[in-house]
């Protein structure tokens, strides 16, 4: 089974499959054999009590993330309101220090509706384009989005109101999502409009912070409330394209989160926490066909998979540079 199909695949809405004996290399075999030992039984059901109940959750990352999306999204509030014109635009469309920028999906559903690309789409789709292949996957949902931020917040309070039993999460077919991705396009190039635009909480929220356009704000808290209490995560993790187009991008990314067989207890943190859990099947016991493997394209990069495993067998790798160190 090639692991990058098998992540694309699952991308696109396909559930994880449980693999073949011959997907599974012999070093794979060999961890997964070992780890059935009565010795290494016992020993890892020590580390897993032993880990569970010293367990202190850091949030280093969310310290880094957080500011970053808050950071990012003030540059265009004080570029317009001081007329800094450091940043001009919103995050669909905007300039930097002059240089064009463009979001992927906004400029796709330009291109699809007027049926040409102008240069400064071009030049502005570029630069994004290699700056988020950079740093890979589903990156600017975690760390640009300040839809992702407020929906975050939201899953917070969710899983407060569930434990309670104020609140469901009724899951979904996470194929919805590709199956908007293709009508979203296709209303694009027929109608000759960008129709997602008009109700992509991304650029709605964008722009009510820069230029206080709150209509459309209805609308985001509309999703808002369908997360806080029925479908966790419900526009990020079964709606939205936007993720997508920066999935497909990232997905051959140098910058990856990896897994590391040999430390994984299995005991499933890493997916209690996890925006797009399917992307850590890899770590659900017996699954791994490799003893090295970089979690897949849907990841968002949010790192929270790393805060909560108490091994380390999960990690930041950037392809190449590893071997350099």
């Amino acid at each position: 089974m090639n692991l990058y199909l098998e992540s694309l695949r699952q991308m696109l809405g396909a559930e994880p499959r449980r693999p073949a004996k011959e997907d599974f290399s012999e070093e794979a075999r060999q961890a997964h054999a070992f780890k059935k030992t009565p010795q290494e039984r016992e020993r890892r059901r020590k580390l897993i009590a032993e880990e569970l109940a010293e367990k202190h959750v850091s949030y280093k990352w969310r310290k880094w993330r957080w500011p970053s999306i808050i950071l990012i999204n003030l540059l265009f509030v004080i570029s317009y309101h001081f007329d800094v014109q450091l940043v001009e635009g919103a995050l669909t469309a905007s300039r930097f220090v002059g240089f064009h920028m463009a979001d992927l999906n906004s400029a796709l559903q330009v291109t699809l509706a007027f049926k040409k690309m102008l240069i400064n789409l071009v030049i502005g789709t570029a630069t994004v384009f290699i700056l988020w292949w950079l740093v890979g996957g589903r990156s600017f949902c975690a760390w640009a989005c300040p839809y992702h931020l407020l929906s975050e917040w939201v899953e917070i309070l969710h899983l407060k109101l569930a434990e309670k039993g104020w609140a469901k999460d009724y899951q979904l077919h996470r194929g919805v999502r590709t199956v908007l991705y293709v009508v979203f396009a296709a209303l694009a190039f027929i109608t000759g409009y960008t129709v997602f635009e008009w109700i992509s909480p991304v650029g709605i929220t964008s722009r009510a912070l820069i230029y206080g356009t709150m209509g459309g704000m209805v609308w985001v808290a509309i999703l808002l409330l369908i997360e806080l209490f029925f479908i966790r995560r419900f526009w990020c993790r079964y709606m939205c394209p936007i993720g997508m187009t920066y999935a497909f991008v990232g997905s051959v990314s140098p910058t990856t989160i990896h897994y590391d067989l040999s430390k994984c207890l299995h005991e499933g943190e890493c997916r209690s926490v996890c925006l797009v859990p399917h992307v850590l099947e890899v770590t659900v016991k017996g699954r791994a066909t490799r003893p090295q493997i970089d979690i897949g394209a849907d990841c968002t990069r949010c790192a929270m998979c790393l805060e909560a495993c108490p091994t380390g067998a999960l990690s930041f790798r950037i392809k190449g540079l590893d071997k350099l160190l």
